[in-house]
């Protein structure tokens, strides 16, 4: 569990697998929906087969559309961030 300025995201486990992990960050804040593949399609601009891949762990996003995709997501970017060995925990200040 990572926690930012009251925001909570639940993962089971931490997976090591890039493509899992990002799967798992998808499925986590949109859901697994049409509409959440139409969501993460006009974060990114990628097309939908892509986002499909995405969202089935089959291949994970590269570059400019994981850009997109953290700066929508939190549970993307605490993915990245915790794949990459650094975990970002935020103390509320009193």
């Amino acid at each position: 569990m990572r926690v930012k300025m009251g925001t909570v995201v639940h993962l089971v486990e931490e997976p090591t697998d890039y493509r899992t992990a990002i799967a798992m960050a998808l499925h986590e804040e949109l859901d697994d929906t049409h509409r959440a593949i139409k969501t993460a399609m006009r974060w990114t601009g990628a097309s939908e087969r892509t986002v499909k891949y995405w969202f089935s762990g089959e291949r994970g996003p590269s570059g400019d559309h994981l850009i997109a995709l953290a700066r929508h997501s939190d549970a993307v970017l605490y993915v990245v961030l915790a794949l990459a060995g650094r975990h970002i925990v935020e103390e509320a200040d009193d």
